[in-house]
């Protein structure tokens, strides 16, 4: 679980970011939910976008991504999505305390 101050510095960190990865009218799937696994381990932080043809809720593709890859949700704003995951070997982000 992030404290406020972690969540404040994700954000930050992220604001710079694209969007890697977009849900679409397919909605999430696995092999999205793998994909997005891998690339916050090689990561550890970023941004999923969600189409306006998305026929799933912004907040439900948030909840579902961050359990199926087992992430942080740091922030929701508009149609993007910002996931946080502590990598194993490729450790970046040093989280305030």
């Amino acid at each position: 679980m992030l404290t406020g101050k972690q969540k404040r510095y994700l954000r930050a960190e992220a604001h710079h970011l694209t969007p890697i990865f977009q849900v679409g009218k397919g909605g999430v799937s696995e092999n999205m939910i793998k994909q997005i696994s891998d690339a916050l381990e090689a990561r550890e932080l970023l941004k999923v976008s969600v189409l306006q043809n998305c026929e799933e809720d912004r907040d439900e593709v948030a909840q579902s991504l961050s359990e199926g890859a087992e992430a942080e949700l740091v922030q929701v704003i508009g149609n993007t999505i910002v996931l946080y995951k502590e990598s194993r070997e490729n450790k970046k982000l040093n989280l305030p305390k």
